[in-house]
């Protein structure tokens, strides 16, 4: 089943992954087959877990805020930065425009 263009650059944007070449589209394609392969479980009255340890007992912690208001400080640390979030890894891939894509995909 083909990727859709919008799909693909959606992906590419959370990723920083370039899905720009076959090599790149094929590997999606193959992550996307592998995925499908859950829809083949049968899930029908089956409760979602809370957590994959629901057979451990997990203990909680007070959060307790010792220090704080150092936002400005630690932002100063970070490479790239978008509002007041770290942008982790930096994005060194450029992205490819939207007609770019689109040739592309009309080829594979």
């Amino acid at each position: 089943q083909p990727v859709a263009v919008a799909v693909l650059g959606h992906l590419e944007q959370l990723a920083l992954v370039d899905f720009r070449d076959a090599e790149g589209v094929e590997r999606l394609r193959k992550a996307i087959q592998f995925a499908d392969q859950l829809h083949e479980v049968n899930t029908d009255g089956v409760e979602p877990m809370d957590s994959v340890l629901e057979d451990r007992c997990l203990y909680l912690r007070e959060d307790d805020v010792t220090e704080g208001n150092c936002v400005n400080e630690l932002l100063k640390n970070a490479r790239e930065k978008v509002e007041e979030y770290f942008v982790a890894p930096p994005g060194n891939i450029p992205l490819p425009k939207l007609e770019e894509r689109e040739t592309f995909l009309q080829g594979s």
